[in-house]
């Protein structure tokens, strides 16, 4: 069900007012969230800020207690994950992102499935249609990568960008990623990072969870910092150098103040 809204064409993600209750405990409260088309947005805060939670309302995991979701100008209700894929919202989680056990060529369409005229998986068309991804739109020159390469044997970095060029794939025009460098090696994460950009370039929208916002600060645009549920600072990059987000976020841990 939606209900129309002042249209902003610069605008892609809109949250207003949004409540979110777990029996007696208030784990989000009156959250204010913008993200423009276009534009890659860090998320970051401490443990139990609230940041898994705001993204699984945006993704139909959870739904609010009260507030109001707009997206693409319209006010929706996102009532399960099917919804949000629909609407052009993917999720990239760090774990279970990709079947470990089965093929590339498994995992791009698992669950969207391309159908022969018999109504069977055409394995032809899918292999295909992976190598041509993989090639042309991911970047994997390498031989020793192709469609029938099990998961399992894959890098973080390269688990992670499968997982973004599936959602790229699938028209997604916002893209969520859930701590998309943790655990990974220097070079490992400056893939990842190369991996967001293409994100941009393509002219869609991230928003990137990270408790290390310093990694991620080469390719966002703008860092909205969660506190205790609440949304405590939203700033543009130009505004804050490396140092000086690594000492607000210090501050605020400390102090319950970020500025």
């Amino acid at each position: 069900m939606t209900e129309s809204a002042t249209p902003n064409a610069s605008e892609l993600l809109k949250l207003r007012g949004v409540h979110k209750s777990f029996g007696r405990v208030k784990v989000l409260r009156g959250i204010d969230f913008d993200l423009g088309s276009n534009e890659i947005v860090g998320l970051v805060g401490d443990n139990g800020a609230g940041k898994s939670t705001l993204i699984k309302l945006i993704t139909g995991v959870h739904r609010p207690n009260s507030g109001e979701i707009y997206y693409k100008g319209e006010r929706i209700t996102i009532h399960s994950v099917k919804r949000s894929r629909e609407l052009g919202i993917e999720t990239v989680y760090q774990e279970r992102a990709l079947g470990d056990q089965q093929t590339l060529w498994r995992n791009m369409f698992v669950g969207r499935e391309i159908a022969n005229w018999a109504g069977f998986i055409d394995v032809r068309k899918e292999k295909r249609e992976t190598e041509r991804l993989l090639r042309e739109h991911m970047g994997f020159t390498s031989g020793a990568i192709d469609t029938d390469s099990t998961v399992m044997f894959l890098s973080g970095g390269e688990k992670q960008g499968i997982a973004i060029g599936r959602a790229l794939h699938f028209n997604a025009d916002l893209i969520i990623l859930d701590e998309p460098t943790m655990g990974l090696s220097l070079s490992e994460t400056r893939k990842v990072l190369d991996f967001v950009g293409d994100i941009k370039k393509q002219g869609k929208s991230a928003i990137v969870i990270s408790h290390n916002m310093l990694q991620v600060y080469p390719v966002v645009d703008r860092f909205v910092v969660l506190d205790r549920g609440q949304i405590a600072a939203s700033f543009p990059k130009s505004e804050v150098t490396q140092e000086e987000l690594s000492e607000r976020m210090v501050r605020l841990a400390r102090t319950g103040k970020i500025a």
